[in-house]
């Protein structure tokens, strides 16, 4: 019975396919990049407490108009009819408050394109593109009396990475959002101001509406959306799954069923938001 059963199993399995036809030859459309998705947030410092804010701006492109729509407009009715709480405003817009020593490094990081740990003084880059400390340079020490450059930045694998103390640009894909903060070991600061991404700025990077609001002391909010599912692709995934349940399928050899271009949520393939409210950069 067993094995009848593993049978019927690999079976499914089988037919369960997602793929697509490496023959055709598909038409991607642009990437979406960090200043699509975060430059209309407003300013924060290190120390920022409220997590409860109002936005400054209007949404400057296509995403941040969606992101910014409303549980009812979303179709979301999780909380039935009833409006979300603190809907409306912005929330979570605040980052981890680094240490009197990471904040003075990250702000000595230098505000361009590919900025890391390398860029500080005493560092160079010897044979075989590994960092190292320059020798004719003496130590720079912060007041605390603890090294500008850390010994953990210069070893961390091998002295070939780019990511301790690493910057983020506008024009590039965030190719992963972290469960922890921590610029020791992750390209993780802000491309123009001297901290590390808000919850609220991973959360669009997973595209967690604004809406959403998370739970929890700061650091358990920066695990939770990095743990999570990206809610498009959790949204996209669960709706296909809906339909394949419901077996809506016309019989031919084709694929079950092809999602609509531009999809956001069931029955909904663009943001509302009329076109006149996007803000002149």
């Amino acid at each position: 019975m067993r094995s009848e059963n593993m049978l019927t199993s690999l079976f499914l399995l089988q037919q369960s396919v997602v793929a697509y036809d490496e023959i055709q030859n598909p038409t991607l459309k642009n990437a979406l990049v960090l200043e699509d998705a975060i430059s209309d947030l407003p300013k924060v410092g290190n120390d920022q407490a409220d997590d409860v804010m109002e936005y400054l701006v209007k949404p400057k492109t296509e995403f941040q108009r969606y992101i910014r729509l409303s549980r009812k407009e979303m179709l979301d009715y999780s909380f039935g009819d009833k409006t979300g709480p603190g809907e409306g405003t912005l929330m979570d817009h605040c980052p981890l408050r680094l240490n009197k020593d990471d904040y003075e490094r990250v702000k000595r990081i230098p505000f361009e394109k590919g900025a890391n740990f390398r860029d500080l003084e005493g560092v160079r880059v010897g044979p075989n593109n590994v960092a190292e400390f320059d020798p004719e340079i003496p130590r720079v020490y912060l007041e605390s009396g603890n090294p500008l450059v850390p010994e953990y930045a210069i070893k961390f694998r091998s002295g070939k990475s780019l990511r301790p103390f690493g910057r983020l640009w506008w024009d590039e894909t965030v190719p992963t959002v972290v469960t922890s903060a921590n610029p020791h070991s992750q390209r993780i600061l802000h491309p123009s101001q001297a901290r590390v991404l808000t919850v609220r700025e991973n959360a669009r990077l997973q595209g967690f509406p604004d809406y959403y609001r998370l739970d929890g002391p700061i650091k358990e909010r920066y695990m939770q959306v990095g743990n999570a599912v990206a809610v498009p692709v959790a949204r996209a995934l669960g709706y296909s799954l809906g339909l394949a349940y419901l077996r809506k399928h016309d019989g031919s050899d084709g694929p079950m069923l092809v999602l609509p271009a531009n999809f956001f949520s069931p029955g909904q393939t663009e943001a509302v938001v009329p076109a006149d409210e996007v803000a002149e950069e």
